[in-house]
């Protein structure tokens, strides 16, 4: 990266802590590659974290002007006005991610609040917090259309998709990983939120040891698929991702719904709608959910998919 563009990041901060949400967001996504000299770094907002994240090794002159940069800022009456407490730089490409302070601590737990909705977050222990904030728009819609469904949600992680889909009224959910640790995460951000639990199951499974569970759970009405682009030992996108959707037939009920997810940058749109055809051809493409505005990219075929379907 080029430190002669953490100027240009300034200004971008400076801009967009202006009428600053209480809601966590993304202020910076050099990933989407729209800011030469800054693509392996990110900025997201958690109140009261600022959370800088670096996703390749640096020289340490970088790390030096980043570390300034970002002091100056923590000065800036701005930063007083929003709540601004700490501020962190996570370095996700070494050994477990570890985090550096530059203002403040790293804070044991953090709460934060997202479509109204309350998540707890794990600051600076592991590589990832708890909540992927480009799915935003994709929990968004599952509230907006879960009223009275039967939804079924795989490779759960913290279960955000869940606490979307009650809050918005679901009659069941049934949440499905093999980390049981994210799960239990999960359990905690239903009762944050005040959920009644009768109405949510959390199975710590291999999903493709878990058919039979699955389908005594269903018919769902909802059917959630958000994998991780690559899982040693356990997932492959490009290769497993089919082996979910030919059982689609067997889980969805008439007339169901699936929320179909990629975040692999090099792999499109097409891989999804040519494996939907090919593996559950009753399924038919309804719309690709936009992103949010802060998760700017230089090609939409990189960036997150979220593709909709409906069984006719």
């Amino acid at each position: 990266m080029n430190k002669n563009m953490l100027t240009e990041l300034s200004d971008i901060l400076n801009s967009r802590f202006s009428g600053l949400p209480c809601e966590a967001r993304r202020l910076f996504h050099g990933r989407g590659r729209c800011y030469e000299g800054l693509e392996q770094l990110t900025v997201d907002w958690l109140k009261p974290v600022l959370l800088v994240s670096i996703f390749k090794e640096q020289e340490d002159s970088f790390y030096a002007s980043l570390s300034e940069m970002l002091l100056v800022f923590a000065s800036s009456p701005k930063w007083k006005e929003a709540g601004g407490e700490h501020i962190l730089v996570q370095h996700r490409d070494r050994i477990d991610s570890p985090s550096e302070v530059v203002v403040g601590s790293i804070p044991e737990q953090l709460e934060i609040t997202e479509n109204g909705l309350t998540f707890l977050l794990d600051i600076g222990k592991r590589q990832n917090n708890g909540l992927f904030l480009d799915m935003r728009f994709g929990r968004k819609w599952v509230m907006a259309n879960s009223q009275n469904k039967r939804v079924l949600n795989l490779f759960a992680y913290t279960c955000g998709f869940s606490v979307a889909a009650i809050q918005g009224g679901a009659q069941k959910v049934v949440n499905l990983d093999m980390a049981k640790s994210s799960l239990a995460r999960g359990r905690d951000n239903h009762r944050l939120n005040a959920h009644d639990l009768s109405k949510v199951s959390f199975m710590g499974h291999d999903i493709f040891k878990s058919w039979g569970k699955l389908r005594k759970n269903g018919p769902y009405d909802l059917v959630v698929i958000d994998p991780p682009s690559f899982q040693k030992g356990s997932f492959v996108l490009t290769k497993d991702y089919a082996k979910i959707l030919r059982r689609l037939p067997e889980l969805v009920a008439e007339n169901g719904e699936v929320l179909a997810c990629v975040n692999a940058p090099d792999v499109g749109v097409e891989f999804l709608l040519e494996q939907m055809k090919e593996q559950a051809p009753e399924f038919a493409f309804v719309c690709r959910l936009e992103n949010p505005p802060e998760f700017e990219d230089i090609s939409d075929q990189s960036a997150l998919k979220v593709m909709h379907f409906v069984r006719g």
